[in-house]
C-alpha cells in the first residue's frame, strides 16, 4: 500500500514545529527518522494531515553530559548516541542497550526521541529510560513542562504527550557512586528483531560491600517498560549472594501481565523475564564489584 496523502511541512525551529503542531489539531505528527512512522503510513495505520519534519532543527541534536545528568536532544541519531564516548563513561547501560536496537541502518536514521515516543513495549531505549528514571523534556506553544519516564509511557504508540507538544530533550541521571555496575539482558527471535523479554538492572555497592542502591525495570512482557520496585526492596542491603537473588527474582512472575501473540505465550515471557533479570542483577553485581568491566 501506499501512504493516504498529507501535508508536508519542513520546520527550521522549535517554535515552527509547535505552531504547526497546535494549528494541526490532533492531526498532524512530526518524522524524524521515519523508522515506525513511515512503515505505519504505508500501511495506512497513521494517517497524518500533515507531517512536521524535524531534521534541519540543529538544536534538536546533540549531547551533554555534566556532573549529575546526561542531556539528549530528541533528534539525536541512535548511531550517534552508541559511538558517544562520554555516553559510553557515563550511562554504559544505555551504550549497551542501543547495541540490540535495531541493525546498523535503522540505527543511523533513528533517533532517540523517536524510539520513546513510540512506546514500544519491546524498545531498549523506553526499557533504560524507566530504568534510569530519565526525565522528557516537552514544548507547545503552551510552554515548556518536565516529564518523568514512570508518567511517560503508557502502552505501544501512547505516552503522555498531549496534542501540540514536541520532544525535545531526554535527561538521565548519572550514578555518582564508585562501585556502580549495570546489566543487560534481551532475547529475540534474531538478531535485530524486537525482543520477546527484556531486563535491566543497575546496581551500587557500598564500602561494606552491601548494595547500596538498585534499580531493576523489564520490557516486552508488560504493555509498558517496568520498573520492578518490590524486587529492589528485597536486594537493598544485602551482599547480593545468589541465594538473595533467587529469592527476590521469584516475586516477579506476581508482578507481570504479559499478553500471547504469535511470537511467544504469556507464560513464555513471563518465565523468561525472571532469568533475564536474574542474569541481569549478578552481571550487574559483578561489574559493581570489578569482577568484569
Amino acid at each position: 500500500m501506499k501512504a493516504a496523502s498529507f501535508d508536508y511541512i519542513r520546520a527550521k525551529s522549535i517554535d515552527e514545529v509547535c505552531s504547526a503542531l497546535n494549528q494541526g489539531d490532533g492531526e498532524a505528527q512530526i518524522i524524524a527518522g521515519g523508522q515506525t512512522l513511515i512503515p505505519l503510513m504505508a500501511m495506512r495505520m497513521s494517517r497524518p494531515q500533515t507531517l512536521v519534519d524535524i531534521n534541519d532543527i540543529e538544536e534538536l541534536r546533540g549531547i551533554e553530559v555534566a556532573e549529575k545528568v546526561a542531556m539528549i536532544k530528541a533528534g539525536t541519531r541512535q548511531a550517534d548516541v552508541l559511538s558517544s564516548i562520554e555516553i559510553r563513561n557515563n550511562l554504559p547501560i544505555l551504550s549497551e542497550a542501543l547495541g540490540h536496537v535495531g541493525h546498523t541502518q535503522t540505527r543511523n536514521r533513528g533517533t532517540i526521541g523517536g524510539s520513546l515516543v513510540a512506546a514500544d513495549p519491546s524498545s531498549e531505549i523506553c526499557l533504560i529510560a524507566q530504568l534510569l528514571d530519565a526525565t522528557m523534556i516537552a514544548k507547545s506553544t503552551a510552554g515548556t513542562r518536565s516529564i518523568p519516564a514512570n508518567q511517560f509511557f503508557d502502552s505501544a504508540m501512547v505516552t503522555s504527550l498531549k496534542d501540540g507538544e514536541c520532544l525535545m530533550e531526554i535527561d538521565f541521571p548519572i550514578w555518582n557512586q564508585k562501585r556502580t555496575g549495570f546489566g543487560f539482558h534481551e532475547t529475540s527471535i534474531r538478531d535485530s528483531d524486537y525482543a520477546l523479554a527484556a531486563a535491566s538492572a543497575q546496581i551500587a555497592i557500598g564500602g561494606n560491600n552491601k548494595c547500596e542502591r538498585v534499580h531493576l525495570a523489564v520490557g516486552g512482557a508488560t504493555p509498558s517498560p517496568l520498573r520492578l520496585n518490590e524486587v529492589e526492596t528485597a536486594l537493598i542491603g544485602s551482599v547480593l549472594d545468589d541465594s538473595v537473588i533467587d529469592d527476590a527474582v521469584s516475586l516477579i512472575p506476581n508482578l507481570l501481565e504479559p499478553q500471547s501473540d504469535v511470537h511467544a505465550s504469556a507464560e513464555y515471557r513471563r518465565r523468561v523475564t525472571c532469568v533475564l533479570a536474574a542474569r541481569a542483577i549478578r552481571d550487574a553485581r559483578d561489574r559493581a564489584q570489578g569482577k568484569f568491566s
